[in-house]
């Protein structure tokens, strides 16, 4: 174990081991008190840090815990593991400045030990539309790895950032179909001064692929704004913004219900809606969501 000192106020401690984890957890599970957790991959940003706010909000005195580790089990041939940003030095400043008790900081040995698992978590058909579409077998690698966190920091508050909107419903949908008892928690996804989501993979992008990357928010707001005349009218609103950028390929752009099933044919005013957006600039993903109301309600 490490402690930190980078700012000079509470410190924040570091394991590396399960052991580690446990023996500076063991105080919180003694008293009684609540824990909080945030689950990442590293290279953190703001819209992580708000998350670390939530969790704090959210157990008060008890210890928050975030977790950094590059999840194997979740990339699929040919995407991005070997270059996804290692940033830990950056990002211990970023949970020290939070107030973050303990930082998990595990090796991928430490985490599967033996190799990877034979036992997997099944994500099942929600598993496989939107993203799970595009990128088969991603979260049931990201479901493993969370059950897996789950269990060694026992939480019971864990807070995921609404961008990833897919995953969120799936791992809520997991804490609550396999009682793990574990409250899973949404917080808003943060932006950018020009409706940018913030995203570890931004930093991908040249500058004229991050002016058109404000296409992506920019086609929701349009949804959003036109959400009152339907679902058609929310849809041609989006995609006649993506129409004016020459740079973005389109994955998906599709509206469902908030727990990512379909919309009825004819909706009733009022009715709440997602919509959700994943596209490609140059060899960068990006992905997007907003909440949307169909219709005028009464």
């Amino acid at each position: 174990m490490t402690e930190l000192n980078v700012s000079g106020s509470a410190s924040t401690e570091l394991a590396h081991t399960r052991d580690e984890l446990a023996k500076l957890l063991e105080p919180a599970r003694r008293d009684g008190a609540s824990v909080g957790f945030v689950p990442t991959m590293g290279a953190l940003h703001e819209g992580h840090a708000s998350l670390m706010r939530v969790a704090r909000e959210r157990v008060g005195g008890g210890p928050v815990v975030a977790s950094i580790f590059v999840n194997p089990l979740q990339f699929g041939a040919g995407e991005d593991l070997d270059r996804y940003p290692r940033t830990l030095e950056a990002d211990l400043e970023i949970c020290e400045r939070e107030g973050v008790d303990v930082v998990f900081a595990p090796s991928v040995d430490e985490v599967y030990p033996g190799g990877l698992p034979q036992v997997t978590v099944a994500p099942g058909e929600l598993g496989d539309v939107l993203e799970g579409k595009t990128r088969p077998g991603h979260f049931g690698g990201v479901l493993t790895v969370v059950a897996k966190l789950f269990g060694l920091v026992g939480p019971d508050v864990a807070v995921f950032g609404e961008k990833d909107y897919q995953q969120l419903a799936l791992i809520s949908r997991m804490s609550s179909d396999l009682c793990l008892g574990v409250d899973v928690v949404g917080a808003p996804t943060q932006r950018e001064p020009d409706g940018l989501a913030l995203s570890s993979r931004n930093r991908y992008l040249s500058p004229e692929q991050r002016e058109e990357a404000t296409t992506l928010s920019r086609a929701l707001y349009a949804a959003q704004r036109e959400a009152i005349n339907g679902v058609d009218a929310a849809h041609q609103a989006a995609r006649a913004e993506l129409r004016r950028a020459k740079t973005v390929d389109l994955d998906y752009l599709a509206v469902t219900d908030p727990a990512l099933g379909e919309l009825p044919t004819d909706p009733e005013p009022g009715t709440e809606a997602r919509i959700l957006i994943a596209a490609r600039l140059g060899t960068t993903r990006l992905i997007d969501n907003m909440s949307l109301t169909i219709g005028a309600s009464r």
